[in-house]
């Protein structure tokens, strides 16, 4: 007798355990590598600024270089995603991203390093939605937000790596250093991943054509069933709605939800760069000294890694409502710093809340966006939802060179980088009500507990 399982049932229905770990690891794994890619740059750039005696200010095009990058590979491989496979998007990601930031060791001005840098961004922005596809795909509903939350906590633990790099190694390596770690980490990476990291169930059972790759995961994924070869894979409604593009994820009952979602990913992106980018630039110029900024930068990191276990803990009851909580957090704390002056004292627990507040915020965003997009389009639906939100960084980024540039007074700086989190509060709070009448209460996930017809 042939057996039909609903792929929803049976993933809902599995116990936590060997499977879901390995994949939590390796996914945690790449994301790490990305984080360290992302911060890379920021923190060779004061050793670079007088190496190549350039002006801080000059930096503003490169540091936003991997965002341009991420805002066209976000949606290019998302689309590749959802068409030949998260696993094969992932491994395409993770080797752009080694091979192009091991090429910046041996830039010579900051024309190669933006090129270089562009095609990191590509990678990075490739493997952001297709690892949160793949979790959310494998993930059962009880714990989806929490697997989702817990995996993209390696960005934000890979992007405090650079600070301790800056701080131990390129005194004597040289920052070249940063570069040879933050290259070698993804290829190797991606030589595990290709022989460990499973495909999504509901991507195989929905593109067909694949039924013993299917089988083998099946297996592996509920050893505790007996599963024929020729087993029936049935996918629920949501996994295979219609339309094509932007007609999708602005589609009923996502007409509101995904622009509000957008916003919140272009507010935490672009405060997120500006810290990121700016911080050890400004630290310098206020006379800390490196190990001073640079464990600046690594508490910034280290909170927002606090951030992703206190979302881990809330996301799957309360939704948005935590999300929404953390946004405004993020307001007073980041205009609190400049406020001080950058006093060294005050500095590291302020930049330490920032990093809960603006990454926990970013967390919680990357969760939802991959809880409420069904299967048949969601690395393009995260995709689009990163994409959107790299024009608020580089925005970001960009805007601050230039008010840098204009020698504006530190506090100016940062509370101009608190104002966007004041508009992600305001979206997010909008979210709220939302959400709860999309999913008729406060969690989120693909499928609606009521006609979705509405905006």
């Amino acid at each position: 007798m042939r057996h039909t399982f609903q792929v929803d049932s049976f993933i809902d229905e599995q116990k936590l355990g060997w499977f879901n770990l390995n994949l939590l690891l390796w996914s945690f794994l790449a994301m790490f590598a990305d984080g360290y890619d992302i911060n890379a740059l920021s923190l060779a750039a004061p050793e670079l600024s007088t190496l190549w005696n350039v002006k801080p200010a000059s930096f503003a095009l490169p540091l936003s270089a991997s965002n341009f990058g991420i805002f066209l590979g976000a949606p290019l491989l998302g689309y590749v995603g959802d068409r030949h496979g998260r696993r094969t998007a992932i491994l395409l990601a993770s080797v752009v991203c080694g091979i192009s930031t091991l090429g910046v060791m041996w830039a010579q001005s900051l024309t190669h390093v933006f090129v270089l840098r562009f095609i990191t961004g590509i990678g990075i922005g490739g493997l952001m939605p297709n690892t949160i596809a793949l979790n959310s795909e494998l993930a059962p509903k009880r714990r989806r937000a929490t697997l989702v939350v817990l995996m993209f906590a390696g960005i934000t633990l890979g992007g405090g790596v650079p600070g301790l790099v800056s701080r131990w190694l390129v005194p004597g390596h040289g920052w070249t250093v940063l570069f040879l770690i933050g290259g070698l980490v993804p290829l190797i990476v991606a030589a595990c991943v290709s022989f460990v990291l499973p495909e999504s169930i509901k991507f195989l059972a929905l593109h067909g054509g694949r039924q013993q790759e299917l089988i083998a995961t099946a297996r592996r994924l509920r050893p505790d069933l007996a599963i024929d070869e020729d087993a029936q894979w049935v996918m629920s409604h949501t996994a295979t709605t219609g339309g094509s593009g932007l007609s999708q994820v602005l589609g009923p009952g996502l007409r509101w939800i995904t622009p509000l979602l957008w916003v919140c990913f272009a507010t935490t992106l672009m405060t997120n760069y500006f810290l990121n980018s700016w911080l050890p630039l400004l630290g310098r110029a206020s006379g800390l000294t490196q190990p001073q900024w640079s464990s600046a930068a690594t508490l910034y990191s280290t909170g927002g890694a606090v951030g992703g276990v206190l979302m881990s803990l809330l996301i799957d009851r309360f939704g948005f409502v935590v999300i929404a909580a953390l946004f405004a957090l993020a307001v007073p704390a980041i205009a609190a710093i400049g406020f001080t002056g950058m006093a060294y004292a005050t500095l590291l627990p302020l930049a330490a809340t920032a990093g809960l507040s603006v990454l926990g915020a970013q967390f919680g965003n990357n969760a939802v966006a991959g809880l409420i997009y069904p299967t048949a389009f969601r690395s393009k639906g995260v995709g689009w939802a990163l994409g959107i939100g790299r024009a608020g960084s580089v925005v970001g980024q960009l805007l601050g060179g230039v008010l840098i540039g204009v020698h504006l007074p530190v506090r100016t700086l940062f509370a101009a980088a608190a104002l966007p989190m004041l508009v992600g509060t305001a979206a997010g709070v909008l979210l709220i009500p939302a959400c709860y009448r999309r999913f008729g209460g406060l969690t989120v996930d693909d499928v609606p507990r009521q006609s979705p017809q509405g905006p």
